[in-house]
């Protein structure tokens, strides 16, 4: 007897577990619509946010301060690293377990298996239990970015090489680690294996470190970096990587010649690109941007009418929090007013969770005069703030971005304990139009890093 393909029908299809995808699937579910949500990897229910990058860097970004706070010798340390690693795997399969439940309680269906498209309401899904095909009226791509390694002779075949993701599975901690890329996510890793103990060197090729931030502002986080004994270097090019008996050789290109640094681990973080190899995106008729994204206008449809993407796919900025804003626009479209798109979502805050964390919204000195702006700049030592000197964290800077004539808020720039949770009011100054006078009057908590606005605006 002839096997025949097991087709499947739904009114929607998500491809890709994300937080996007995820959200969508609840609320389409609630709404009584019928909904499948294929996910290749049991091991990335919830998407890349809770399983391989912010949930699990975090984890280990706070294990790693309390380490250092600890000190001892390298033994002490690497004791501790172990501990770390196994309290991330423990916190990242709750969270599965949490983000599973919660998908399928509102009933929808998670299909584990790989997804590629046949043609634009047809995707075939290869898992474990053999193959289907599904067809649906809706299709959403939230498959995300996967790590981008560039060519380096040597990389393939050393066994000493991970990536940010692999990284956080390493149980030993390495005594000396080099990463190549100067990044956020390069620059994190960096303070996080600095605070555990292990001796840091970071290569960029780039001569600007952190290019996108304010000037003023890169120079003070590189400075307080190499103070903490992270050596970096910039204008440098990778020749290659040797594996010897007891680890690896990252050869580098400055500009005082060859360079040999020794690694017991080197990370490759170069950047993450959208992860769309799998999804025979042609067979639909998707259109792919210059950079490999999925395609889409300012309300995330792409040119096939029926065919959504969201979140990392997309190319856009790299945060959980934008893939959530991205289910918020699809769902506008979807039910209700259509108006919210990715032009009106207003200032987009970020943190880099170094220790202190750097925390960033709207422009730049630089780019605000590039505009003319009439600027006004505010600056406040983190040595001034009391809370600072109570954690005993007195290095850093509050940067702010005035617009003289209205004496609105063109820019914050903040690196500072507890500057992730400062940034966000300021984007809620920014978005509605709260003026520097009405925040440097306004009451705070004591003694909180937030009551430092009252000085920074006075």
């Amino acid at each position: 007897m002839e096997h025949t393909m097991q087709n499947t029908s739904y009114q929607n299809l998500i491809i890709g577990f994300g937080k996007a995808g995820k959200t969508l699937a609840g609320f389409l579910a609630k709404k009584g619509e019928t909904v499948a949500l294929v996910e290749r990897s049991k091991e990335r229910y919830g998407g890349t946010c809770i399983n391989v990058a912010c949930i699990p860097s975090k984890s280990l970004e706070y294990s790693a301060r309390l380490s250092a706070a600890a000190g001892g010798d390298f033994a002490a340390k690497a004791e501790r690293y172990r501990a770390a690693i196994a309290e991330k795997r423990r916190l990242t399969a709750m969270l599965r377990e949490k983000n599973y439940a919660k998908v399928t309680g509102t009933g929808a269906v998670v299909i584990d298996g790989e997804a590629s498209f046949v043609d634009a309401h047809t995707v075939r899904i290869v898992g474990a239990d053999g193959e289907q095909t599904v067809t649906a009226e809706h299709i959403f791509i939230n498959t995300g970015a996967l790590p981008f390694v560039p060519p380096i002779e040597g990389a393939a075949e050393s066994t000493h090489v991970y990536t940010s993701e692999t990284m956080m599975e390493l149980d030993a901690l390495p005594e000396k680690l080099v990463i190549i890329g100067g990044g956020y996510i390069g620059l994190e890793f960096a303070s996080y294996y600095a605070n555990f103990g292990s001796s840091v060197a970071v290569v960029q090729d780039g001569d600007a470190f952190i290019p996108r931030e304010d000037r003023e502002i890169a120079e003070r986080v590189r400075t307080q970096m190499e103070g903490r004994g992270i050596h970096i270097l910039t204008g440098a090019k990778i020749l290659r990587i040797e594996d010897g008996a007891a680890g690896a050789n990252v050869i580098v290109q400055t500009s005082e010649g060859e360079k040999v640094l020794a690694a017991n681990a080197i990370l490759i973080a170069t950047g993450r690109r959208p992860n769309i190899a799998a999804l025979n995106l042609a067979a639909a008729g998707i259109t792919v941007t210059e950079r490999g994204a999925v395609a889409v206008d300012e309300h995330l449809r792409t040119n096939v009418p029926h065919i959504w993407a969201m979140g990392d796919v997309t190319g856009g900025m790299q945060f959980t929090y934008i893939s959530l804003d991205d289910f918020r626009i699809v769902k506008d479209q979807l039910a209700g007013s259509g108006t919210r798109t990715t032009a009106n979502r207003g200032a987009v805050p970020y943190s880099v969770f170094l220790d202190p964390p750097l925390s960033r919204v709207g422009m730049t000195e630089a780019q605000a005069e590039a505009a003319g702006f009439d600027v006004r700049i505010l600056r406040l030592e983190v040595a001034a703030i009391p809370k600072a000197q109570v954690y005993k964290k007195p290095a850093g800077i509050l940067k702010a971005i005035i617009d003289a004539k209205t004496d609105t808020i063109l820019g914050a720039h903040f690196f500072c304990p507890e500057s992730q949770e400062m940034i966000n009011l300021m984007k809620m100054a920014i978005d509605h139009g709260i003026t520097a006078a009405a925040l440097g009057s306004a009451i705070y908590t004591h003694p909180t890093m937030s009551e430092a606005l009252n000085d920074l605006f006075a």
